[in-house]
């Protein structure tokens, strides 16, 4: 016996970090009353810190 869901699947949403950064290499998100801040590093690589 096999037991389905009828959740409908939602399609993932994607944004290059050009877009999303918009030229800064420093971006502060708000979520749920609290600041996170996501960097691009010298190496290229993405860090979200609080």
């Amino acid at each position: 016996m096999s037991i389905t869901t009828s959740e409908p699947k939602v399609a993932e949403k994607s944004i290059k970090t050009e877009q999303l950064m918009q030229g800064n290499n420093k971006l502060v998100i708000m979520h749920c009353d609290q600041r996170y801040i996501l960097r691009i590093t010298r190496n290229g690589k993405l860090i979200l810190t609080k």
